[in-house]
């Protein structure tokens, strides 16, 4: 067949109407028996039963880092995940004369392996039960909001605090579906965290903001840290003695990969979605939070540039904070996007009503519903009073300063009394985070964001305006932002670390008397965030007593079309699943489901974020595939798409075949994928994954791990 004839046919089939194949739902682990005809259907060879224990294979080998997901791929405690979600600890570890961020950093032995970031930590699913009657039995109708709060609260705290009698656990209480449902979840609390190996950016931020969420992509999206314990065996603080944590399970590392059509399934913990909200909320999120949060990035982003030239120690200390700033931008511009694409408002005006009608003989649910819309409307408003003065308040000190306060305070109450955060078990996260400052503060560049963001509190609206706010910090519409900000930076001692780790046990009169501006601030601005969380709360008690009906009315209705109903995504582990698929998202454009190493080279311009290592470029040149090569597109695949329903936090989730060996890292979405917090599109859902195949392909020839590699379980 002439080749140009060939490749006509080819993409006249590739452009044809794709089956909607896509599975919508982040599910919990207990309702994967549910899904058994579907899952087997799909392809998966593992039984689904042995799926719901989190404590056996493969689930056990997935572990949280907290804001994302990680998985043990050795006995000695080797965990993979996101190049992207260990920057944080690359950059700790980063100066001007030792700029891990551009070279990469690799552990030849476990002596030059590094401690993670101040509060990392790797948890380690132990147990979870259901504690929904324990909460809910103990509380009468008709309780205020602030009070329902008050006594969910309270159980919830003892739930917690008898769960970590067992030394060396961190337990949460969860809820499911708005309440509905509440579970109490067993971690082991990992505290010793070393980072092992991450390829410089040039590898693992290939592409960098201008590629994000876009395909296809090229992105080494992946590194490596190591779970420490004491020498006996439980969790203990870093210590040259501990040794490598011995997980029960570990996931094999397949060389051997995935083609295009292939099963796969996705597990990891997503942060949240908002699947179940209803009209209000959405027209308020899209309308007016997305539009008027995307422009104050945008002016943010552009603060810390100026601020920190490139190449400077502060550059460094805020590149964390620049790259989530830029991914919350695109996403954010993403999510506008293609709310107007799908008609997302539409969508769940049509949903909204349908479901309203469903529910006409159904008092219970009418009567749940509208309460929900009408909390919605208040929250909406409270939002908006919040929002200049949330952002107004955002200088670091300010914050540690405000934190410092508030402890001094909650300490004088029991522990069980204590407002979450300041109880004894958050004192190594409050010190920890008040070290990292160290690493992650600038006081010219803090100081700019602080006139930029006082800056545009000047412009909100009379409404919007927080007048204890104004009088505290003496500001007005006309005030000279520069004169009024120099005194603080000029005057305070909190930029030490010494200095703020001493107050932590500070009573609160020794902190009243302390003449440091920022303290002074935090101080006069105390009765003003004390009665906007009080506000909070009882919204959040209301909504305790409400949302459960109009989840239970969805519930109802989805599972009478056929549908098993999953819960809104909160952080906890949940499993998806699917294949790997391109697509076509709009006309004319074509996906393919894989990426291929010259793809790296053709975008290659000798400048950040396109400046592959020469290296590299010269193995891809000389063909130099190695066992790695995916015949199907004549090149070891770099990173490949599925039709997997996916989040933020899913950030790191373990991409596994059939069988459950690691095929991947799910690390992004596409830019069309954005808004399936709010509704899911089976046509343009797309995850973005980093294929096993690149990662030991770089691992062993660009960046000589191969002591790691040889450390792995390989699938070949």
């Amino acid at each position: 067949m002439p080749r140009r004839l060939l490749s006509v046919l080819t993409l006249l089939a590739l452009s044809l109407p794709m089956p909607a194949l896509a599975v919508e739902g982040m599910f919990t682990p207990d309702q994967l028996p549910s899904l058994k005809k579907d899952l087997r259907k799909a392809g998966l060879k593992l039984k689904p039963e042995n799926l719901t224990d989190l404590t056996a294979f493969p689930m056990g080998a997935v572990i949280s880092l907290g804001n994302c997901t990680a998985s043990f791929v050795s006995k000695e405690g080797l965990a993979v995940t996101n190049h992207h979600c260990a920057r944080g600890s690359v950059q700790f570890n980063s100066t001007e004369e030792n700029n891990y961020l551009e070279t990469g950093f690799i552990a030849k032995t476990k002596a030059e392996e590094l401690p993670a970031a101040p509060g990392s930590r790797i948890y380690v699913t132990t147990k979870v039960l259901d504690v929904t009657a324990e909460i809910l039995d103990m509380l009468p109708d008709g309780m205020p909001g602030k009070a329902r709060y008050d006594a969910i609260d309270a159980t919830e705290k003892l739930l917690i605090k008898n769960c970590e009698k067992t030394p060396g656990r961190r337990c949460q209480v969860a809820r499911f579906f708005g309440g509905l449902q509440y579970k109490l979840i067993e971690r082991l609390e990992i505290q010793d965290v070393r980072l092992i190996y991450a390829p410089g950016d040039s590898i693992g931020k290939y592409g960098g903001d201008i590629d994000n969420w876009l395909w296809p992509r090229h992105t080494g999206d992946f590194a490596f840290y190591r779970a420490y314990v004491g020498p006996d065996g439980t969790p203990a603080p870093y210590s040259e003695n501990n040794v490598p944590f011995t997980p029960e399970h570990v996931l094999k590392v397949s060389a051997a990969g995935l083609e295009d059509g292939d099963f796969v399934m996705a597990a990891g913990y997503p942060g949240s979605t908002s699947r179940y909200a209803r009209l209000g909320e959405v027209k308020n999120t899209f309308d007016w939070f997305y539009p008027t949060y995307v422009e104050l990035i945008d002016g943010w982003v552009k603060t810390i540039e100026a601020a920190a030239p490139q190449g400077t120690d502060a550059r460094i200390k805020y590149e964390s904070l620049l790259a989530g700033l830029n991914n919350a931008l695109k996403n954010f511009g993403g999510q506008i996007d293609g709310a107007l694409r799908v008609g997302l408002v539409d969508r769940r005006a049509a949903r909204d009503a349908t479901l309203n009608d469903w529910v006409k003989d159904r008092p219970e649910a009418q009567k749940a519903i509208a309460a929900v819309d009408a909390l919605e409307a208040e929250s909406a408003i409270a939002e908006r009073k919040a929002y200049w003065y949330r952002n107004a308040t955002r200088p670091a000190l300010l914050r540690a300063a405000q934190q410092l306060y508030r402890l001094a305070k909650e300490q004088e109450k029991p522990d069980n009394a204590r407002e979450r955060g300041y109880q004894e078990r958050d004192l190594p996260f409050i010190q920890q985070g008040l070290e990292a400052l160290e690493r992650r503060y600038d006081p010219v560049v803090d100081e700019a964001i602080w006139k930029y963001f006082l800056a545009r509190y000047q412009t909100a609206p009379d409404s919007e305006r927080m007048p204890a706010f104004e009088d505290a910090l003496g500001l007005s519409s006309d005030t000279d932002i520069a004169a009024l900000t120099a005194p603080y930076y000029a005057n305070t001692y909190l930029s030490d670390k010494d200095q703020r780790i001493a107050l932590m046990r500070a009573k609160p009169e020794t902190l009243e008397a302390l003449d440091d501006p920022f303290i002074k601030l935090a101080v006069a601005l105390y009765d003003t965030e004390i009665a906007l969380e009080n506000a909070e709360k009882d919204r959040a008690g209301r909504s305790s007593a409400i949302r459960p009906g109009y989840m239970q009315a969805i519930i109802d209705w989805q599972e009478a079309d056929g549908k098993v109903t999953y819960p809104d995504a909160n952080s906890t582990l949940r499993v998806t699943y699917g294949s790997v698929l391109g697509g076509s998202p709009a006309d004319g454009v074509i996906y393919e489901p894989f990426t291929r190493l010259e793809g790296i080279s053709a975008k290659h311009r000798g400048k950040d974020p396109f400046d592959a290592p020469e290296r590299q470029r010269t193995l891809i040149a000389a063909k130099d595939y190695g066992p790695y090569l995916l015949k199907d597109i004549g090149s070891v695949p770099v990173n490949f798409l599925s039709d997997l329903d996916s989040t933020g936090g899913n950030s790191g989730s373990a991409t596994m075949d059939a069988t459950g060996a690691l095929v991947g890292l799910l690390f992004d979405g596409t830019i069309e994928s954005v808004n399936s917090d709010w509704d899911f599109d089976p046509r343009t859902t797309r995850t973005i994954h980093v294929d096993t195949r690149y990662m030991l392909w770089v691992m062993e020839k660009v960046d000589d791990a191969g002591h790691l590699i040889d450390e792995m379980d390989i699938v070949r």
